[in-house]
């Protein structure tokens, strides 16, 4: 059966198919925001009873809400902004692992997610349904499209996660060995943080950024456990993630800080040496492939070809005729 005497039932099928499947999918996401929201509303106005300036103050923000591109994202990507907690702290982990540490950092995340699916959905539509029409193909390449879309700020924040984490791993050899420097010389944990983040903050930008975050933390009056335990959860990375656990566990039990710092920079420098031998090793493993691909062909054309020219010519020289 022919629909518009180009298309046919059977080729209009995948596209009714996804838009089914995104108006479902957004209109339960919305349905759960706004359920979540409610309750989460409720409960903080039983527990919390707000003072006059506080309701006025959220007065004030909920007027101007989407005066800035920021804040509508943010409102944007409450749709599909997980609910769960534990899904929420995966994401707000992620986002500071790469150094998005804002309240509306995770909303603003996910609302880039549905503008970047929308610019790549909405022209793909537009341009294979005019090359095209409404077939099986077109509607693969615009599901294909909207992947891409979806899934391109998931992969922007992989690599820069993973950019800042190599900075750290990098850098953090130098920083502990200035901390046990200082710790040594007789300052203070705080008193040593605050001297290396003076002293590297020309070429470890990342992990001075860090420390200061600490350094400010600790000024404030929360406890120490808590802000090491977040300097090693907010890096995401194993070597800090241990050393916050050594000076935790020093701090806890009165032990000697300079012996805990001594014994993991001797860890990490072993662990370093250990890394490097490691890929050492590999190398001659990964070389392989370049040579029998790449560098075999040139050699065997370089040494073989005279010596096969020169048997060409022989032979063609003892035919008769020749």
């Amino acid at each position: 059966m022919e629909l518009l005497g180009f298309m046919t039932a059977e080729d209009l099928m995948p596209i009714v198919v996804f838009i089914a499947i995104v108006a479902a999918t957004f209109m339960l996401m919305t349905a759960i925001s706004k359920r979540n929201s409610q309750a989460e509303e409720r409960l903080e106005r039983i527990g919390r009873p707000k003072s006059l300036a506080e309701l006025e103050l959220n007065e004030k923000e909920s007027q101007n809400r989407f005066k800035t591109i920021k804040e509508r994202l943010s409102k944007f990507g409450q749709t599909v902004d997980p609910q769960s907690d534990l899904e929420k702290n995966a994401l707000r982990v992620k986002l500071a692992n790469a150094g998005f540490r804002s309240e509306n950092a995770a909303a603003i995340y996910q609302g880039l997610r549905i503008a970047s699916l929308l610019v790549f959905l909405v022209p793909a539509t537009l341009f294979f349904v005019t090359a095209m029409g409404f077939t099986k193909s077109a509607g693969y390449w615009i599901v294909a499209f909207g992947a891409i879309g979806f899934y391109l700020p998931q992969i922007v924040l992989s690599l820069l996660r993973s950019s800042r984490q190599m900075e750290i791993f990098l850098t953090l050899p130098d920083a502990l060995d200035l901390l046990v420097v200082c710790v040594e010389s007789g300052l203070g944990l705080d008193a040593a943080m605050r001297k290396v983040t003076d002293e590297m903050k020309n070429h470890a930008k990342v992990m001075t950024e860090e420390l200061s975050l600490a350094n400010l933390q600790l000024q404030m009056g929360r406890p120490r456990r808590e802000v090491l335990h977040d300097l090693g959860v907010r890096t995401g990375v194993d070597d800090v993630r241990s050393l916050a656990a050594i000076l935790i566990q020093a701090d806890r039990f009165g032990s000697s800080i300079a012996q805990a710092l001594r014994v993991q920079s001797d860890s990490m420098r072993t662990k370093r040496r250990q890394i490097a031998e490691e890929k050492a090793a590999k190398t001659a493993v990964k070389l392989i492939f370049p040579l029998v691909l790449l560098i075999f062909p040139a050699v065997f054309v370089v040494l073989v070809g005279p010596a096969a020219i020169q048997i060409y010519r022989q032979l063609l020289s003892k035919t008769p005729g020749g």
